[in-house]
């Protein structure tokens, strides 16, 4: 039964996807308004997050930011369904990406490269810069496997749109170097801003002006296979249009164990204050505190 309703949503969603983009978005505007007002996802959250992270914000303008998150996330449903039927060339229209030789660079030393990003802007479309370079050859996503089967695999489906190769956390080491072996260069993307789990609240720093929990495993992997660290800056300049920007990443001469995660989360930060409607603020990031020493 599970099998068979999994079939029919993404042959539903694969029809859907047929729908030219810009009236996807008609679509959009219809979810948003009962998103916001009528189902009211995770209002509470979204608000919490907001004002905690915005202290010395009005209370205006964090309703406004509020506003323009839950239209960009509604976009961002549809967008996603999109990958499903979406030509090559429409896609190099509305993504932008710059710094590819950044990654060129690295490849050609035969280096594996771990790219840092955030649920930021349409994450599903990140993908996209792998065709912007020819080297590396291998890409690969790491990734928390979804607990729902039926959304699990429509999200599968639509990932596998391009030739990334999907690796679920819990392999990720042992994949990775298996990977390293095989290949010796290849690109492992990184979405490092969730909340990690319980058992692994080990490591804190200040994040939007919270203390936040940090996860460490994409700089302890990339250290085990000599890998090369970079950051994807993600702009969203109009509905339907992101530039995604490669960056390098030098953090300061410290003791600290971790300064790449921590220049990362630097970075994110500065990427969300510049606006932060397009970030994923329905996260519970902060559900775990500190233990007091």
């Amino acid at each position: 039964m599970e099998h068979a309703v999994s079939v029919m949503v993404i042959f539903l969603c694969r029809l859907i996807a047929h729908i030219p983009l810009d009236v996807m978005y008609r679509m959009s505007d219809v979810m948003y308004l009962f998103m916001r007002y009528i189902l009211q996802y995770r209002r509470k959250i979204v608000r919490t997050n907001l004002r905690n992270s915005f202290p010395e914000m009005e209370q205006r303008e964090l309703d406004k930011i509020e506003k323009e998150f839950y239209r960009h996330l509604c976009d961002c449903i549809v967008e996603t369904i999109k990958l499903l039927h979406i030509s090559d060339e429409e896609m190099e229209r509305r993504v932008i990406v710059r710094n590819t030789h950044l990654i060129e660079e690295i490849a050609s030393e035969g280096r594996p490269i771990i790219i840092f990003l955030g649920h930021y802007g349409n994450w599903e479309w990140v993908q996209e810069i792998t065709r912007r370079y020819a080297l590396p050859k291998v890409n690969g996503e790491i990734y928390r496997p979804i607990s729902n089967r039926v959304f699990s695999r429509l999200m599968e489906s639509i990932r596998s749109r391009y030739s990334t190769v999907l690796i679920p956390q819990k392999t990720a080491v042992r994949t990775v170097i298996k990977m390293k072996q095989e290949y010796g260069t290849f690109l492992i993307g990184f979405i490092s801003d969730q909340r990690p789990i319980r058992r692994s609240l080990n490591h804190w720093t200040r994040f939007l002006n919270q203390e936040s929990p940090y996860m460490v495993g994409g700089e302890e992997i990339g250290r085990h296979i000599g890998a090369s660290f970079l950051y994807l800056d993600i702009e969203k300049p109009r509905r339907g249009q992101y530039i995604m920007s490669v960056k390098k990443m030098s953090p300061p001469q410290s003791d600290e164990k971790y300064p790449y995660t921590l220049l990362y989360l630097q970075m994110l930060e500065a990427t969300i204050r510049r606006a932060p409607q397009y970030w994923l603020w329905t996260h519970k990031r902060w559900k775990h505190k500190q233990k007091k020493q």
